[in-house]
């Protein structure tokens, strides 16, 4: 009798924009650990996922913040080392609105804290697959969000 296929859970990242930066987390579990991401987690059965959103960033980084659009999802798949998929998860992004709070490490973080837009690309930091290119597109949403009023 075979394994069955383990179906996709449903995570939120919480994209955090403030002076120029973004908030990535260093993750202390697998997938990705030891690599930056933004924070976020699973979300529970009844949970809204701005609800989810604003729970995981606040246990991740201690950051309150507002989430004020879903603008990405992103498919992350948990292997093992012969190739096996041990999960997959379905990461949906949501632009936040900084609103208190500096970032400091918990649950399921390593280290948090705000790094620069402009140096994501050239950053010294190990980064999540697809990271720079989710905080540039949050960036230029909150731009034009912000430009909007």
């Amino acid at each position: 009798m075979s394994t069955p296929t383990p179906r996709p859970i449903p995570a939120t990242i919480a994209a955090v924009i403030r002076d120029g930066h973004v908030l990535l987390v260093r993750r202390a579990n697998p997938p990705d650990e030891n690599c930056w991401a933004f924070p976020g987690g699973k979300i529970d059965a009844g949970e809204r996922i701005e609800a989810a959103t604003v729970r995981e960033l606040r246990e991740e980084t201690g950051v309150l913040a507002e989430p004020l659009h879903v603008f990405d999802a992103v498919d992350v798949f948990d292997r093992d080392d012969s190739g096996a998929l041990r999960r997959h998860f379905i990461l949906i992004a949501v632009l936040c609105r900084w609103i208190s709070g500096e970032p400091v490490a918990g649950d399921d973080a390593r280290d948090a804290r705000w790094v620069p837009l402009e140096r994501l690309e050239a950053h010294e930091l190990a980064m999540s697959f697809g990271v720079a290119e989710l905080a540039r597109k949050a960036a230029a949403l909150m731009a034009a969000l912000d430009f909007k009023g």
